[in-house]
């Protein structure tokens, strides 16, 4: 007696569960929506079409559940049959400055940073030079390159090295390599916002401009921040900081980025740079105020 009643309430139950369907008119603009591959306009047009279709509010969320299921999963394809040099990403910028400390000039900038990310491995390459000439005379020369490895064992964590090359005779050293190893953690890890911070040991090499040379043993640690306030709008800032026992460097970059037209932004940013322990006759602390071009590819 029980078995039949039960074969004929199955289709019944299954029919209750099932979400209720889009209505056309709102699974259209759904579908336009998921078509522009705009993460911001699928979640803003799905907000409104729940509002819309309250009832059809489950259907809403499977659809774009499944959107991003699938672009996750032709992401991950890709990156898995990426060859060496694929996936790179980069920004260069072109621009000008006004400094305080030890020089007080009008010069040139250019930087270059490239950036490659697998689903286990990240590479940052980054590369900057300032120039400046006063009545013939060299009033300003900063050049800076760097190449940092990350291997990521968790979705948050992942390990670093950090590799540096440095020289600015104006800040009282003519070369000045580091190199370092230990910990991160994505503290923030939003499409909109994002935190990483690193600490671990370090190792650096530094030819003064008096003669004098010294090597070693430091503490390095580094707070990358990014936020996205709008679409055309971010605000980025960047520290970092070497402690050891004769001479303690610490570095700081806040920026403000907003985009013009494609791939081309414009971009303000303000850097300072402090030494513990300067060479006599050298101020300790450096700063440099920037409005540049940045090209993204």
């Amino acid at each position: 007696m029980l078995a039949p009643l039960a074969l004929l309430a199955a289709p019944l139950l299954l029919a209750a569960s099932d979400p209720t369907p889009i209505p056309p008119p709102v699974k259209a603009m759904l579908d336009a929506a998921i078509a522009s591959g705009n993460d911001a306009e699928i979640a803003t047009v799905a907000k409104y079409a729940r509002t819309a279709a309250p009832q059809s509010a489950d259907a809403i969320a499977a659809l774009v559940d499944g959107w991003h299921r699938d672009q996750a999963a032709k992401r991950e394809a890709k990156i898995r049959d990426a060859g060496p040099l694929d996936l790179w990403r980069g920004k260069a910028e072109l621009g000008g400055y006004v400094t305080t400390g030890n020089t007080r000039d009008v010069g040139a900038s250019a930087a270059l940073d490239l950036s490659r990310e697998t689903l286990r491995w990240r590479h940052k390459l980054h590369f900057a030079a300032d120039y400046q000439e006063s009545a013939g005379l060299v009033s300003r020369e900063h050049y800076l390159a760097s190449y940092e490895p990350n291997f990521k064992f968790s979705p948050r964590g992942y390990v670093y090295g950090a590799a540096q090359y440095e020289s600015d005779r104006f800040l009282g050293y003519t070369s000045r390599y580091s190199a370092s190893f230990g910990a991160g953690y994505s503290a923030i890890k939003q499409s909109d916002l994002k935190l990483d911070v690193e600490l671990g040991p370090a190792y650096r090499d530094t030819d003064f401009t008096d003669g004098s040379l010294e090597s070693s043993v430091a503490a390095r640690g580094s707070v990358a921040f990014d936020w996205k306030l709008s679409r055309a709008i971010s605000f980025t800032q960047n520290a970092s900081a070497y402690m050891q026992k004769v001479n303690s460097t610490v570095s700081s970059t806040t920026a403000l980025n907003a985009k013009l037209i494609g791939p081309l932004a414009a971009k303000l940013s303000y850097a300072v740079q402090y030494e513990s322990t300067p060479p006599v006759g050298r101020v300790g602390t450096d700063t440099t105020s920037r409005a540049s071009l940045v090209y993204s590819f």
